[in-house]
């Protein structure tokens, strides 16, 4: 039985793209919502104040953000 080279081409273009991470499973990240604080006062300096801030009000993390320096609660959507 004699093998095409056609079918050899493509099994070794396959096998490159498959060694050189050309094809790699697809990765689906969450979405992020946020929205400002309702019990943080004043500028935001410290991120992790912030993210403690944001912890009290049952939002998983939370960052500063903008110019005008507000902090932001992040929650997976």
């Amino acid at each position: 039985m004699k093998v095409s080279p056609r079918l050899i081409s493509a099994v070794l273009l396959l096998f490159m793209l498959l060694a050189t991470g050309m094809i790699s499973p697809v990765t689906v990240e969450a979405r992020t919502c946020e929205t400002s604080s309702q019990l943080f006062n004043g500028l935001c300096l410290s991120a992790s104040n912030c993210a403690n801030v944001c912890h009290t009000e049952g939002f998983s993390d939370g960052d500063c953000r903008g110019l005008r320096r507000r902090c932001m609660c992040n929650i997976p959507c």
